[in-house]
């Protein structure tokens, strides 16, 4: 199983706060947040460039391990408004919610990235709308990402 599978499951199997409505929720929620972040994912990953963790962005699309992100990067570089939305979606605390961003994100990232390219255009969102399906329980689509 994939990281990403790993990390779904889990949340799914058993999210400690009880707060979420699992992995799909959570999921559901964090590409959400992507495909609405000013410029999708290359817009999001700028901003973690300009934060000065433009290292740790980039290692989520190469080919090597991911390197962590902590909540509290995770607040600086997304800011408390759109941290606060994403934790008021689940029905959580904003530190939740960042530390949850700081859990899946690395992956969700890396796993729509296979090539270390992440997807431009329509096709980003066709491919964030893909893993949602796949892990929410949607149809496969035969589209290549």
């Amino acid at each position: 199983m994939s990281l990403l599978g790993d990390l779904l499951g889990g949340l799914a199997g058993g999210n400690s706060s009880g707060a979420t409505g699992g992995g799909q929720s959570l999921l559901t929620t964090a590409v959400e947040l992507l495909n609405n972040h000013p410029g999708g994912v290359t817009g999001l990953l700028q901003s973690f460039h300009s934060q000065g963790l433009g290292d740790l962005a980039a290692s989520w699309l190469g080919n090597g391990q991911n390197l962590p992100v902590t909540a509290d990067q995770i607040q600086s570089v997304l800011g408390n408004e759109q941290v606060q939305q994403f934790a008021q979606k689940l029905g959580i605390s904003p530190d939740l919610a960042s530390g949850q961003l700081a859990q899946i994100l690395p992956a969700l990232i890396d796993h729509i990235s296979p090539n270390g390219q992440v997807p431009q255009g329509g096709v980003a969102a066709e491919g964030l709308s893909l893993l949602e399906g796949l892990f929410t329980g949607g149809s496969q689509p035969a589209a290549q990402v």
